[in-house]
């Protein structure tokens, strides 16, 4: 059980590394949007269109949160 958690944690960490160097990328929101999906599938995530967009919203008020501190 401990594996999995430290095996979902870095997938995890891994997914919001890359999500994160995507979105300060210089690119339309669109262009971002599939690049995340593309790598999310790499990594054996599928999303649908409505879970790709709470996910990027997440992770943009995650990093609205961690600026302002």
């Amino acid at each position: 059980m401990k594996g999995l958690n430290v095996l979902a944690a870095f997938l995890g960490g891994a997914a919001i590394g890359a999500t994160l160097g995507i979105l300060f990328a210089p690119e339309k929101g669109e262009d971002t949007r599939a690049k995340i999906a593309e790598i999310l599938r790499k990594k054996g995530i599928r999303l649908n269109r409505d879970e790709m967009d709470n996910l990027v919203d997440e992770i943009a008020a995650e990093i609205k949160n961690e600026t302002s501190e």
